[in-house]
This record gives C-alpha cells, sequence and structure tokens, in this order.
C-alpha cells in the first residue's frame, strides 16, 4: 500500500511554528529533521561525540518536516492546508511529495527516534532497542506506531513531567486523547493504581494497548475508541489532555462530571498563541495551579473552583 511522504523545507528558526501547522493535517505524527543543534542534542541523548561526517555536513539553517498520509486520505487538501497556513504564518517554505511503501514509512520514521530521559524519573525507550542503560530512571518502552505519542514532542514532554509531580501512588488517571497510550502508560509505572485511555482513531487505541502489554501493565491500563468523553464513567484522580486548544476548550464544559473534588486536570497541546482563548475559556470552571512552557507550547495543571 503506497502512502504518499510530504516533505516541507523551512528555515530551522521557524521549525516550532510550522510543526504545530503540520500537525494539524494527520492524527498519527510526524518527524522532524532538524540539526541546528546537532552537537548538543546527539551529546545529550547519546552521551557521545562522535557523529557522522554526512550529518555534520547537513545545511544547519534549514529544516524539513516529514507527513505521510494514508492513501485513503485527500492528499490534494492535506498540501493546501500547509500552504496556506504556513503562508499566513509568514514561514518561506517548499513543498515536495513522493509516493512510499508503509514498511519504508515505518523505517524511516523510526531512525529519528531514539531512546529519551523525560523529567526527572523516566526513560522513553522505543521498543527495538534492547540493550538501553536506565541509568536508574523507569523505562518505558513504547512503539507509538501511526499514533502520536513518543515523548519527543515539546506537549507529550511536558504532560509527562506534570505527571511525575501528582503521581504519587495509587492514583486513577484518565487520559482524553491518548494516542499512543504514552501518558496513561507513564501514570501506571510511576504507580497510578489504574490509567484509562479514549482516543476517537481507533489505531491508536489499538496501539496504546499494545504499549501497555509490551510494558507489562495491560491489567492496569486500558484504552477504548469513543468520541472523547462520550465512553468514560466514574470519578479519576487525575486527567490529562494532551490534544488542541480547541477540543480543551471544547471538553472544559463536561469533563469535571470526571473528577473528583481534589483532582487535578492537565492540559497541553496548547501553541503559544492559543494560550491566552484557553485560559480565558476554562478560567470560570477551573483555576490554574501551575503553567509550564517550552519551545512555545503550553501545559497547564487544574484544579476545579469550589
Amino acid at each position: 500500500m503506497d502512502w504518499t511522504e510530504i516533505s516541507v523545507e523551512m528555515n530551522a528558526a521557524q521549525i516550532d511554528d510550522a510543526a504545530a501547522i503540520a500537525n494539524m493535517t494527520v492524527p498519527y505524527g510526524i518527524y522532524i529533521e532538524d540539526y541546528s543543534d546537532l552537537e548538543n542534542e546527539v551529546q545529550q541523548i547519546a552521551h557521545i561525540d562522535l557523529i557522522d561526517e554526512d550529518l555534520l555536513k547537513m545545511d544547519r539553517s534549514k529544516a524539513k518536516i516529514h507527513i505521510y498520509i494514508d492513501p485513503e486520505d485527500n492528499i490534494g487538501e492535506a498540501v493546501q492546508f500547509l500552504k496556506e497556513r504556513l503562508t499566513a504564518a509568514s514561514i518561506p517554505h517548499t513543498i515536495d511529495m513522493t509516493d512510499v511503501q508503509e514498511d519504508d514509512w515505518l523505517n524511516n520514521w523510526r531512525k529519528f527516534f531514539k531512546p529519551m530521559p523525560i523529567g526527572e524519573k523516566l526513560l522513553i525507550n522505543p521498543s527495538w532497542y534492547t540493550d538501553t542503560d536506565p541509568e536508574g530512571r523507569v523505562v518505558m518502552n513504547i512503539d507509538p506506531g501511526l499514533a502520536f505519542g513518543t515523548g519527543k514532542h515539546e506537549t507529550t514532554r511536558l504532560c509527562m513531567e506534570a505527571l511525575e509531580r501528582y503521581v504519587k501512588g495509587g492514583e486513577k488517571v484518565l487520559d482524553v486523547g491518548c494516542g499512543s497510550g504514552i501518558l496513561g502508560i507513564a501514570s501506571v509505572l510511576l504507580g497510578a493504581q489504574s490509567a484509562f485511555g479514549v482516543d476517537i482513531d481507533e489505531l491508536a487505541v489499538r496501539t496504546a494497548n499494545e504499549n501497555a502489554a509490551v510494558n507489562h501493565v495491560e491489567d492496569k491500563f486500558t484504552a477504548i475508541a469513543g468520541d472523547l468523553v462520550d465512553k468514560v464513567d466514574g470519578k479519576y484522580d487525575i486527567v490529562v489532555a494532551n490534544i488542541v486548544a480547541d477540543a480543551i476548550i471544547a471538553l472544559s464544559a463536561s469533563v469535571s462530571e470526571f473528577m473528583k473534588e481534589d483532582s487535578v486536570y492537565i492540559v497541553s497541546g496548547i501553541i503559544d498563541t492559543r494560550a491566552d482563548d484557553v485560559k480565558n475559556a476554562v478560567g470560570d470552571r477551573f483555576e490554574i495551579i501551575e503553567e509550564n512552557t517550552y519551545r512555545g507550547w503550553y501545559c497547564f495543571v487544574l484544579k476545579r473552583r469550589q
């Protein structure tokens, strides 16, 4: 089955804004080539100074975003969306397209996914890395497949760091828009009693449950397909939603019915240009007790107003 690879090149300085736009085109993730800080990133991730000579020759001023479009999706619509949004954001760019086999897409994507320490306690480990040294961290083995959620994206990282602070042990966690299951599974590995994930994408739900099995927490984490909270019941100690600003705003009207009185609500997927919109929309129902930002993305930790 042939997929279409859309490659978007722009100035590296504008990669964050461009990636935010690109993430709107598909529900199953993108990958980014950005060599502008190559030496520092290699040192942080691999703890080595030796870098392949071909990588050192890469143009550091440019970055590329690779997007893979399912053959059943409208490719022309995706390209037109990218052109319109990137132009409106004053991001000079070029767009190329090629057909790729599904196996090629998976292999290309995997080349750019390496073990990553997150926060103070976690290590995200791709399932195909079998000899990673955790250096005392809790290891989460994950294979996101075509589902969003590797830990690499800023919003996922912000949510996981927040979960580290609020999972004390024994909590029930609800993950709305669970994607690959990374946040719910992380919660359990950090000590939560259980985690329940819901996502509108059946492929993401299947991937999330497979990742739970890989991490041997399938008895504590379950994901189902549904439209945000339409299949959720019960009360939770922590609710996390790493989605998009508009969905968070829409969710704020109903999510409190799934929260206990002292529950925390962790939200991210909020680009800086929408942060005030989210604050204004949730302010009458929730108090912001934490506000964290990283590379233009925001994560809020909320509590219900009494």
